[in-house]
């Protein structure tokens, strides 16, 4: 649901190793179903409700892709959702989920970009990040299991310290607000809640190498479990400010230690790009990647 009261009680229910601990978490949020919170924005036909709206089926074919988007914009705030990519060869797709101020040339955007891939190979998820309209700052990461077997929580928390992208609480991205370094960050601007599947076979595999094969299609991917905990806008004015708000909590304005583990494991062992260090693009390290987590 989308109500800036809704404080989140999470409660550490199980621990499962992946090279170190990883924590899951449930919270007493009572289950949001699609149309509560979302419209399709692109092709009607290729978006099917499952389970009483409690979950969506996304599919692409040679005649289109589709997209669905949040009836609100929010300012500040978590959105998660459980996602399942699309099984077998699933090169040149693209399976996108991020926010969106929706303002043209000076957008704010926060992307999760699944990378479709030849049966076999890893699955790459890209993250991006816009800022007053300045995007061009990819990272990749390959993901450590099959994303496409199985759900898996993909969350993008956001709040006047960072930008924290996160798979199944793992932060694999962490964006900090350097605007004291002179580093746009987004915090003006309220953003949609936005998910496409399309083609995009002209970069999305080995930079555009794969080409989509279409005897596969049609291609799926699954949502459920959507959660948006944020302030509605428009809405009261003291909300986006308000630092009771439980995702402007201390605990939330960097990574604990565990968190942090976690995060350098993810760079250690699966990024496999990093704008920072593509001295090709930067011959000059952005000020934003001198600043750490």
């Amino acid at each position: 649901m989308t109500y800036s009261s809704r404080i989140s009680r999470k409660t550490i229910v199980n621990l499962f190793l992946i090279g170190f601990v990883t924590l899951l978490f449930v919270t007493d949020a009572k289950p949001t179903t699609f149309l509560q919170d979302f419209r399709v924005t692109w092709s009607d036909s290729h978006v099917k409700q499952l389970n009483g709206g409690m979950g969506i089926q996304l599919l692409l074919d040679q005649n289109s892709g589709c997209g669905f988007a949040s009836k609100s914009k929010y300012l500040f705030g978590r959105v998660s959702m459980k996602i399942k990519l699309i099984p077998g060869d699933s090169a040149g797709t693209v399976t996108a989920f991020y926010m969106n101020s929706d303002t043209d040339n000076v957008r704010d955007e926060l992307d999760f970009e699944f990378l479709g891939n030849r049966t076999g190979q890893p699955y790459s998820v890209q993250t991006n990040v816009y800022a007053h309209g300045k995007g061009d700052r990819e990272q990749r990461v390959n993901l450590w299991f099959d994303p496409a077997a199985d759900f898996h929580v993909y969350s993008i928390l956001w709040n006047h310290h960072h930008v924290v992208f996160s798979v199944d609480e793992v932060p694999i991205r962490v964006y900090k607000n350097n605007e004291a370094k002179g580093v746009p960050f987004p915090k003006f601007q309220p953003m949609g809640v936005f998910s496409t599947l399309w083609e995009a076979d002209d970069w999305a595999t080995r930079g555009g190498l794969e080409k989509i094969d279409w005897s596969k299609a049609p291609f799926y991917a699954y949502y459920k479990d959507f959660d948006i905990e944020g302030c509605p806008m428009p809405g009261p004015s003291s909300c986006a400010s308000n630092p009771s708000n439980w995702w402007e909590g201390t605990s939330y304005q960097q990574l604990d230690a565990l968190a942090a583990r976690r995060y350098r494991w993810v760079r250690m062992n699966h990024m496999v790009y990093d704008y920072c260090t593509d001295k090709h693009r930067y011959p000059v390290t952005p000020p934003e990647c001198m600043d750490g987590i």
